[in-house]
């Protein structure tokens, strides 16, 4: 579906959007469901990737296809490398199998594990032998995915003798990797993380019935806060349900914003987003998003927006996600006349002063793709090409950026 967004305007948003449970949090929670029966989980996401994760735990198949989801890919490679006397063939979509997974495979090699590339080495799909891991200590480059680190860690208290990682080098997205350890401690798992290691205590404990509500979405809210940056001094709009110690990353949002004229308020359980000052043309835009990457396209894009300069540094997993974003984001912006320079890990947005109008984004099969251009109705009409791809992580993403002003056709 394609999907054209009319020049928008909006002056005041009364209404409250609300944004169902993290995508990340969700994932973790529903692989320890898994592995502890007793979890009871509220403000589960409903995103297909969710979907997917909840349907491959629950699958007594023998080939288990996750499509496009990567954070399933890397937690179930590790949870069915320790499901004893079970054996599955674990694919996905042409763009999964040319997605790396080397690096998880040969840590849980070393761990013991049964592991065997079915087509291209080091690419999915995989053949997993489960059984009994009875090693405790793997090394690991600390600049790799978190996704990989956090799928060793989400399957370690079941290990027979716990699991110690030792991370080697500069570790890139803590914020990923200090998620995964507070929903560990909550199942009562015990856990130390100090310089470069990684301790989990092996659990063996049978949990009795405990409830966890999952924070909504930090990822999500990243293009509101887009189209409030975009928007007239003034503009406000309400966002549930947040919380100001969140565990998730891209929560460093309501910091970044500001370089854009965005106030976030914290109340109870939502946030306001407020545009309170104009941007001088002048103001060039640093960030280092090591820690955060997946809100790196909606700022490069509000940065191109509002005519100002951007130099984005730590992106280097952006290569191998849904699709290798920094060549996507560096094409489409350059349709709409922005000039753009990319290396392996940074992206330089030189400041432009016009939009070029009735441009067409192609998406790359990329939720954020899609998400982060939308913004842009406020400045000129575009098409989005295959807009149902939000469903991804945010499948009510087009009901309510309607609700808040768009015209959508």
């Amino acid at each position: 579906m394609d999907l054209q967004i009319l020049k928008s305007s909006i002056d005041k948003v009364q209404s409250e959007i609300h944004i169902t449970g993290s995508k990340s949090e969700s994932n973790r929670l529903l692989l320890l469901k898994a592995l502890y029966p007793g979890i009871v989980i509220e403000n589960l996401s409903n995103s297909d990737d969710s979907v997917l994760m909840q349907k491959a735990l629950e699958s007594q198949d023998n080939i288990v296809d996750i499509h496009h989801a990567g954070t399933a890919m890397r937690f179930l490679t590790a949870y069915f490398a320790m499901q004893e006397n079970r054996e599955v063939i674990l694919t996905g979509s042409s763009r999964m199998k040319e997605r790396p997974i080397k690096i998880l495979v040969d840590a849980l090699r070393s761990l013991g594990a049964k592991i065997d590339y079915v087509e291209n080495e080091g690419f999915p799909p995989l053949k997993i032998t489960g059984k009994k891991l009875k090693k405790s200590q793997v090394n690991l480059k600390a600049n790799v995915s978190s996704q990989y680190i956090s799928a060793l860690l989400l399957v370690a208290s079941k290990l027979e003798n716990g699991l110690e990682i030792n991370l080697e080098g500069k570790i890139t997205s803590v914020p990923y990797i200090n998620m995964t350890l507070s929903l560990l401690k909550e199942v009562g798992v015990k856990t130390r993380f100090i310089g470069n290691t990684i301790k989990v205590e092996p659990n063996t404990s049978i949990l009795k019935s405990k409830t966890l509500t999952v924070e909504s979405d930090w990822s999500s809210v990243s293009y509101f806060y887009s189209v409030i940056a975009l928007c007239a001094i003034g503009t406000e709009l309400i966002l549930s349900s947040y919380k100001k110690n969140s565990l998730q990353g891209d929560s460093v949002l309501a910091e970044l914003y500001g370089d854009f004229g965005v106030q976030t308020t914290f109340y109870q359980n939502s946030i306001t987003l407020k545009k309170t000052s104009q941007i001088n043309l002048e103001t060039k835009i640093e960030f280092d998003l090591s820690d955060a990457p997946d809100i790196a396209q909606t700022i490069a894009v509000t940065a191109f927006g509002l005519g100002l300069e951007c130099y984005l540094i730590g992106l280097h997993t952006l290569k191998i996600k849904e699709t290798d974003r920094l060549v996507a984001l560096k094409i489409e912006l350059e349709k709409l006349g922005a000039e753009v320079i990319i290396t392996e890990a940074t992206l330089h947005l030189k400041k432009s002063k016009l939009i070029n109008p009735n441009i067409s984004i192609a998406t790359y099969k990329d939720h954020r793709m899609a998400m982060a251009f939308a913004p842009l109705g406020f400045k000129t009409s575009l098409l989005i090409q295959n807009a149902d791809v939000v469903s991804k992580s945010y499948p009510q993403f087009w009901e309510d950026f309607k609700a808040i002003g768009f015209k959508l056709k």
